[in-house]
């Protein structure tokens, strides 16, 4: 799977693509940074605007508009570039991977699912990857660019439960983070999402086996396809009421998470010692915070398809191997 970042075939398109992607990111996370700072400018002058007729000119009005335009344009032509390279990025891990499968499909054909696992695992492994990878860097980079910014904003600001102390508004973002975090965690292992995730495949593979075999072989009972559709049905009924469960806990607590920052503020804005602008400043500024460190919690159902992806390639990979060893005793034999 990580033959990719190993043969030096692959070594520009895996090290130098990889820096293109991380440097977008920086990038698109300094950009970020700009938006807020002018969501409290903005929010200052219409605070200011609305005090009393005439207190701003129309043309400061247009000119905040337009600085806010070209920011965005920057954000998005950053993004689109980037999403256009990555998808190369993508296609050449996916390359790298299969080449290794066809090298070895003599041995590997034999093995129950292989097609489903060459084709069409390898291409969701690389996507996965890619995407929980660069959304974690940017996570990380998010919480070094707006940790500072946020600290910075609170002080001397009277937070609930914190008081006046400066830390409060990024601690409060810490627990109520990581406090739902690891209650969606421990949900998705009481549950067993990954392991339903991997059964659902397995079943998945074998009915696709043998709807392949039944292209070509008249003798196949169609009481055999309806059995194994049958499996087919029961695990992903089971699989659904188990997301159930686990999307009632998960959208809850996003829902809820949206009042978070409202809720740590609300000394603040009922004693009326912030402004518009910065309120907004704040508040973008913890939601941002908040979310980084919510990355398992918003990835969780990604997290859950990779290991179920990855369970599947390593077995498939280990009796490949157990293939080739077993191929090698007969020869010497």
């Amino acid at each position: 799977m990580f033959k990719f970042f190993r043969d030096p075939k692959w070594f520009l398109w895996a090290y130098i693509g990889s820096a293109i992607i991380l440097s977008s990111l920086w990038v698109q996370v300094q950009i970020d940074v700009k938006i807020n700072e002018w969501f409290g400018e903005f929010y200052d002058m219409i605070q200011e605007a609305l005090s009393a007729p005439n207190a701003i000119t129309i043309e400061e009005y247009w000119a905040s508009l337009l600085s806010f335009i070209t920011l965005a344009g920057m954000y998005v032509a950053v993004a689109v570039l980037v999403s256009y390279f990555t998808n190369h990025f993508l296609f050449r891990w996916r390359t790298a991977m299969v080449e290794w499968y066809h090298s070895v499909y003599d041995k590997a054909r034999k093995i129950e699912g292989a097609s489903q696992r060459v084709q069409e695992d390898t291409i969701k492994f690389s996507r996965i990857m890619e995407s929980l990878g660069t959304s974690l860097i940017e996570a990380l980079m998010i919480l070094v660019e707006f940790m500072p910014i946020l600290f910075g904003l609170s002080i001397g600001i009277p937070i609930f439960f914190f008081g006046e102390w400066e830390y409060g508004l990024v601690v409060g973002a810490l627990l109520w983070s990581i406090g739902g975090t690891l209650f969606l965690i421990g949900l998705g292992l009481i549950l067993r999402l990954v392991g339903i995730e991997y059964d659902l495949q397995k079943q998945e593979a074998a009915y696709r086996k043998m709807l392949v075999i039944a292209e070509d072989d008249e003798t196949v009972r169609p009481k055999t396809l309806e059995e194994l559709f049958d499996d087919v049905r029961q695990i992903h009924f089971l699989s659904y009421i188990r997301y159930l469960y686990f999307d009632i806990g998960r959208i809850a607590f996003l829902q809820a998470n949206v009042l978070s920052a409202y809720v740590f503020l609300a000394p603040a804005i009922v004693a009326g010692v912030v402004t518009l602008g910065v309120m907004q400043q704040i508040i973008r500024a913890f939601g941002r915070v908040e979310g980084s460190m919510q990355y398992l919690l918003k990835a969780w159902p990604t997290i859950i398809e990779l290991a179920s992806v990855y369970k599947r390639l390593r077995e498939f990979e280990r009796q490949i191997d157990q293939a080739t060893v077993t191929a090698g005793q007969e020869v010497r034999r």
